[in-house]
């Protein structure tokens, strides 16, 4: 093709991009789709952009609604308040036609926070089954937002996304926390349920407050105006530090034939036990790349057949080789390790697994009290024991010196750059409230937490004019490594932190203090979570008058040498929840060290003491990482919630 006739094309598309958007098409929103759900009970606004003075019309039930598009574009009709029910058909009109099928009114949560909020149903698949199989809800839907930032103020639009119905198939993309919270209110109330997830693993709570929220935070909003400046942020890129030295080649792909190849004789490999991490067993140290090896037989059953081969986690990446071949890979540590052996590659006999793991930075392996094993036809072989391995790479320490933090410029992580990409384009499309689960990154910064959590919730309100809205959200979960001695932990500071927002009125707390575990910073248990989340809501949203919350502490007194601990949300009485003596509290002496305490249940009060403190000044419960054994409750089930007396 010439250069004057690619160029005449050029001038010609360009025509016709410019004619389309003269001819003034009409634009919705990206929530304005077929299989919406719109609020009940509450007028509800419906917006889009096309030419300015385009005339629209929409029709709704019978009626017609009428605006023009002002200067900028945009134009917006309010439906008067509907009762819960559909589906409906939604025609909007002006030079183009656009029509919404299947659109519902019912009550619509926002749904926001990291990973854990993110976490879908196919992540809890195993633990699940019988959820999913059953799940045939199609008036509960969910609107899933993919990550996009934005620094220079909110957009005007989501990304592309859509609204899916909760049956087996769509209903595995749903945020588990969410859905569980959805399918216990439906089942009650057998409305129509929305939900509408803006949540990004790893973030902080300072990437998803408006810049408005921040106005009692001036440092914050010099870091959101410097931001703004699109030269500051490239300064990150040119002042990252120098690449490191050239890693040494992986020996297990350089050498013919691979480790993994079915030619390969292994030679100088040593035993190491699955599941378990590396440097627990002898190699010390080492971040770079370690080969796994083990050779099975398979019964007949397991031939002819596709084989489901399940490797717990594995931190951080892996490449699963069966008899040569690849079948899995995942290049990091949180997803579990579901793979499929092809029917046909496994053969009667000898069967060589081999796994190769990537690690760059702390303990590298195989995690811990997780499912390993392989089946087909109803049979299983154990994977857990004794394998080869032999290290491929070691990696050089990581130089962390260098310009621009070391890590370089994340704008996920930037204050008020996932509320203007994510939350900030639908403020006006109204909601019955907002679930919560966040803290994870967090951790560290309590005191900074303590402020900001109560500054999202009144941000978040005063942007959709609603001083009212409920708000729901989860504590941290127990997590990492279980102490028997009293310790300092950050996880309990933001735990405390989080209780503290509850000092707003209109919110309320799941406490997931026995729902955590130890290996997983994403525990699986997300019904019971959800479902306490659901309490909330039955409270605040619906005006049910149950126990929606386990005990929280309020105040206390001291009484010679015991401190006595008073409790709200006591609901039908305290309990130890396995009838043993409490466990997991904690007494302190004018000299602030505490050490283990005995206590008693005593009405609605804890009485708290230990013989060797005569003088005591401080109480606090469930006060470490992961303290898995606290067992204070309330009758309905609900755990108390950390604390730290004040």
């Amino acid at each position: 093709m010439d250069r004057f006739r690619y160029r005449q094309i050029i001038v010609l598309v360009f025509f016709l991009f410019l004619t389309r958007i003269s001819l003034g098409e009409i634009i919705l929103p990206q929530l304005f789709s077929d299989g919406a759900v719109l609020q009940r009970g509450k007028a509800v606004m419906v917006w889009g952009w096309a030419d300015e003075n385009e005339k629209i019309t929409l029709t709704f039930a019978g009626k017609r609604y009428r605006d023009k598009a002002d200067k900028s574009g945009k134009w917006s009709v309010v439906l008067p308040a509907q009762k819960a029910g559909g589906p409906y058909e939604m025609v909007i009109s002006g030079e183009n036609e656009i029509t919404l099928r299947n659109i519902l009114f019912g009550d619509v949560w926002v749904c926001s926070g990291q990973s854990n909020m993110v976490l879908p149903m196919e992540r809890v698949k195993e633990k699940y089954p019988d959820e999913i199989a059953e799940a045939a809800y199609p008036e509960i839907r969910h609107f899933f937002i993919p990550t996009v930032t934005r620094l220079q103020g909110p957009a005007r639009d989501l990304p592309s996304g859509e609204w899916k119905e909760a049956n087996p198939e769509d209903v595995m993309s749903f945020s588990a926390t969410a859905y569980f919270f959805a399918k216990k209110i439906h089942e009650k109330y057998h409305i129509p349920i929305g939900l509408i997830n803006a949540s990004v693993g790893g973030t902080p709570i300072e990437a998803w407050i408006s810049e408005h929220g921040f106005h009692e935070f001036p440092e914050i909003l010099k870091t959101i105006e410097k931001n703004k400046d699109t030269s500051y942020i490239h300064s990150f890129r040119r002042n990252m530090p120098a690449p490191a030295p050239e890693k040494p080649a992986d020996k297990g792909l350089i050498e013919t034939p691979k480790w993994y190849e079915n030619e390969y004789v292994p030679q100088g490999w040593h035993t190491i036990n699955i599941p378990g991490y590396w440097e627990d067993q002898g190699v010390k140290n080492l971040n770079g790349v370690v080969w796994y090896r083990r050779e099975i037989e398979v019964p007949e059953a397991m031939l002819g057949v596709p084989v489901n081969l399940y490797m717990g986690r594995i931190v951080d990446a892996d490449f699963v080789y069966v008899n040569g071949q690849q079948v899995g890979n995942i290049t990091y540590q949180y997803p579990p390790r579901r793979y499929v052996i092809p029917e046909g590659l496994l053969k009667k006999g000898e069967n060589t697994i081999v796994i190769r793991v990537i690690n760059n930075l702390g303990k590298g392996g195989f995690v811990p009290d997780k499912p390993y094993y392989m089946t087909a036809n109803g049979m299983d072989i154990d994977l857990k024991g004794t394998w080869l391995y032999k290290v491929g790479e070691v990696y050089n320490p990581f130089d962390f010196r260098g310009g621009g933090g070391g890590f370089g410029f994340s704008a996920q992580n930037q204050p008020a750059a996932l509320y203007n990409a994510m939350v900030a384009p639908y403020i006006d499309y109204k909601i019955t409230g907002f679930l919560w689960y966040q803290g994870e990154s967090n951790a560290g910064q309590a005191e900074s937490y303590r402020e900001y959590l109560p500054a999202l919730i009144r941000d978040w309100r005063n942007k959709w004019k609603d001083p009212e809205l409920p708000f729901l959200y989860v504590q941290l979960a127990n997590f990492m490594d279980v102490n028997y001695l009293p310790e300092e932990s950050n996880w309990a500071e933001l735990r405390d932190a989080q209780l503290s927002a509850l000092s707003v009125p209109n919110t309320a707390m799941a406490v997931a203090i026995d729902l955590g575990e130890w290996n997983d910073i994403h525990p699986l248990n997300k019904k019971d979570l959800g479902e306490r989340l659901a309490l909330g809501a039955l409270k605040l949203a619906y005006g049910e008058d149950i126990v929606y919350s386990g005990p929280i502490y309020t105040s206390h007194t001291v009484k010679d040498n015991k401190i006595i601990v008073e409790f709200t949300h006591a609901g039908s009485g305290l309990i130890s929840i396995d009838d043993e003596p409490l466990r997991r509290f904690e007494i302190a002496g004018p000299e602030g060290r505490f050490v283990w305490a005995n206590a008693k249940i005593n009405g609605n009060t804890v009485e708290v003491w230990n013989e060797n403190i005569e003088n005591p000044v401080k109480v606090r419960y469930a006060w470490s990482d992961n303290p898995r054994d606290a067992n204070l409750y309330n009758k309905e089930g609900l755990p108390a919630s950390p604390f730290e007396t004040k």
